[in-house]
Order: C-alpha cells, then structure tokens, then sequence
C-alpha cells in the first residue's frame, strides 16, 4: 500500500531502456509505470525526494545553489528528524523565507479517506492520492514492538487466487513520495515526533475515527506486504526506503524491514545488493500444479528457479533467513505430504529459512476455506521435527479487513475498478479461534 497525495513530483518518463517489464495477470490498458498527476496547485512535495533532488528543486525554483545546498540539509532535518509538515516550524530558516517555500514546496502526508482501528488494537488507513487512487496501509501493534505493512502499488497485478486484494487491477505504481508517507502518517499517528503528537489522521479534528493519539506502540518494523508487488516497482521502492534507512533521515534499520515478493526472479537479486532489506517470500505450494493454480506468476517464474534466487539471494545466512509465507488453504495445500515437500525443497536448496504458515482469510466470493486447527498444527509439526522455525501467524484486525490478503480499496478507484460492495458480508464470516502457537508480525 503506499502514501499520498501524488507528491507534487512528477516521476521521469521511461526511456527504451527503462521499459517496465513484462507483467503477467491482468491485461492493464495503463502502462506502468506512468507518470502522475501533477499536483493542481503546481507545488513540489517535498517528502519522497533524496536530499540531492531536494537540492536540485530548490536551486531550479530559484534558489542560489550555496543557499540551496544549506537549506536543503535543514529542511531533510526538520522533515525526516523532526516531522515538521509546514514551513513555519523550521525556525532555523528565516522567517521571511517561509512564503517562498510555502509557494513553492508543500510537505505532504497521504489523504485519509477512512481510519479504522480493529478490536485487536490494529489500525487500517484508506488513503487516497492526489489523482484520485485508493490504496492501504495497516499498522500492527505488538508489546515489544510496532510493524506497519506498506502498499508499493494502486492495485495489484498478480492476480494470486486466494487474495482479496488480487480482485483490484493494477492502477499505477506508488511514487516514493506516496510510500515514505505512509510511514510519515503512521509516525503522526503514533506521536513520534521529538516535538509531540500530532496525532489527527486527516484535517477533520472532529472525525474521531480519524484521530489518534500515541498509545506507547511504537514504529518499530515495516514490511512491504501491503497491496501491490513490490518489485514491479522497484526503483520508486529503493529510492523510498533509501530514505527510511538513511541514518539522518528517519533511520530505521534494514534489519527492521522485510520486502516480500510472490517471486519476481530478476529482480530479487538487485533487491538484495541495492537495498538490502530481508526477504520474505510467497511461496503458498510446493508443486507446480498448485502454485500455477494460485500463485499465476509461477507460470513464468517456477518454483525451482525461485528458490534458486532465494539460496543466491544476497546477505542470506541463519542469522538473517528467509522468510518463506505459506497461505494454508484447505485441501489445496496443507496436508502433510505437502510438509514434506516443503521440508525437501527447502533441504534441497539449502535455504538458511524459516516458514510462516498463515491458516486463509476468508472472504466472500473465494472459493477457498479455512482449514481446521489441526491440519495447521500437523502441518507445523513436520517441519519443526526437521528443525525448521515455523511459526502459524494469528491473524490481526480481521473484524476491519487488515488481515493478510484482505487489503483491498472499499471504495474503487479513478480508473473505474469496481466498488468493493460486500463490505459486511466480508465482516460477518465468522473468525475461527486463531492457532496461538506463536505470532508473527
């Protein structure tokens, strides 16, 4: 899922060879990725650009470049150190700069159409961009630590059988700007800020569903896991998370953020030396016949050359594994032959690995179900006997659609995707006694 209103930066247009590459799943009459909307009141936003661009926008605004170069550093602090959304707080910068900026630059956060905050204490923002396109973002709140799950596209293209937020064609890719503003948001939010709480999730102070106060849950994890592939956007992707990760901006540790792919084979590699972050993958079976069913893209990336790319995947070892996300779905894939399977492949490629099983979502219209407790725990159990960590993830905020693979824009989008109308028949499926053996955020 990921951030807000289209930063007023308007992406470069893709050169021969830049080309995007192929996608399978839905034909999508958009290419992508496509510039966006400029922002109507012709402003830069200033959050998603590296201080080298902010840099270059100043000086191309106008700026003397010495000057440029200094207030590009202040105004990187105040940003990404300080939260600061209007110019006017920098109080480094003279006063009578201020309009300038203001009438130039804007310091963005994401629009809130929709906040929720599930029983469990996770919370799910519908965010709206400044073209009009519907995306999501989760926060998980846990006692030691706090994981937001961040959308890298409007829409998703894979089209992975089991997966609610599969059903949405893909609108466009996310810009930096839009995917760094996610975390912003959820830094306000939570009241993160060395400078307080701001803690009103959109401009409504009246909208109590729309405001939060800091609950001592801290930001402490992001993973990419929210809508969309994140390495169909790859370059927006590192640009956003090169600026989480820098040490003077909001500095969160690669170890902290985990990117997850249904499996783009080309891209896992350069994933792994440009930015470094952990890896999570969706693998969901272990034959072919199953994962073409349900995983689509396994059509062109098979089960053997992923796993070939997760063994080379850089920076790999037992202390920093691979994720492998399994989606039980009942009597597709979760018998103990399919452990065993598991436990083989897993074997054969020697994968420094740990599973996460994750007991299906369901929703209305899938034709999937649920399966009972103890196929997951059997399931479990072959694996923890051949010594693999493997944990059933209890599923969170499912009573407000924020569980895994439930992510999907209530209200469509610009592009015509279809309005999302079984809203409460999605709420009223009953939530199974979740397998509480261990937790994963």
């Amino acid at each position: 899922m990921e951030n807000h209103p289209p930063i007023g930066y308007m992406a470069p247009m893709l050169t021969a060879s830049a080309a995007p590459m192929p996608i399978p799943g839905h034909i999508d009459p958009v290419p992508v990725p496509r510039a966006n909307t400029p922002r109507t009141d012709g402003r830069v936003d200033v959050v998603g650009l590296s201080r080298e661009d902010l840099r270059e926008a100043l000086a191309a605004a106008g700026m003397e470049p010495k000057q440029a170069k200094l207030r590009a550093k202040q105004i990187w602090h105040w940003v990404y150190n300080r939260g600061a959304t209007d110019f006017h707080q920098m109080t480094d910068i003279a006063k009578a700069q201020h309009p300038w900026l203001a009438e130039r630059f804007v310091v963005g956060r994401p629009g809130v159409v929709e906040a929720q905050v599930s029983s469990d204490g996770t919370r799910k923002w519908l965010l709206r961009s400044d073209d009009g396109h519907d995306y999501e973002m989760v926060f998980i709140p846990d006692a030691d630590r706090g994981t937001l799950c961040v959308s890298s596209q409007v829409g998703c293209t894979l089209n992975c059988r089991f997966c609610h937020t599969g059903t949405m064609r893909l609108v466009r890719n996310l810009t930096p700007g839009e995917i760094v503003g996610q975390v912003m948001l959820a830094r306000d939010a939570l009241g993160e800020w060395p400078r307080g709480n701001m803690a009103s999730a959109n401009d409504d102070e009246s909208d109590e569903a729309s405001h939060y106060t800091s609950d001592g849950r801290m930001l402490t994890n992001i993973v990419m896991m929210g809508m969309g592939e994140p390495l169909y956007n790859f370059d927006n992707l590192k640009k956003a998370l090169g600026i989480v990760m820098d040490g003077d901006g909001i500095s969160l540790s690669k170890r902290r953020i985990t990117l997850s792919t249904s499996g783009v084979v080309p891209m896992m590699a350069r994933a792994g030396a440009e930015i470094g972050v952990n890896l999570a993958v969706s693998l969901h079976a272990v034959t072919k016949e199953i994962r073409d069913e349900i995983v689509p893209i396994n059509k062109k990336y098979g089960i053997d050359e992923l796993l070939a790319a997760c063994a080379a995947y850089p920076g790999a070892n037992n202390a920093r594994r691979i994720t492998f996300e399994y989606v039980m779905l009942k009597d597709k894939n979760d018998s103990d032959d399919d452990a065993r399977e598991l436990v083989r492949l897993i074997k054969q490629y020697k994968l420094p690995a740990k599973v996460n099983l994750i007991p299906f979502n369901e929703h209305s219209g899938s034709e999937f179900k649920r399966p009972n407790d103890k196929s997951v725990l059997d399931f479990q159990r072959v694996l923890l006997k051949q010594g693999f960590t493997t944990t059933v993830r209890v599923s969170r905020g499912r009573d407000i659609l924020a569980a895994c693979g439930q992510l999907r824009s209530l209200f469509g989008t610009a592009r015509g995707t279809e309005k999302h109308k079984d809203y409460t028949a999605l709420n009223a499926i009953p939530a199974q006694t979740p397998v509480e053996l261990a937790q994963d955020a």
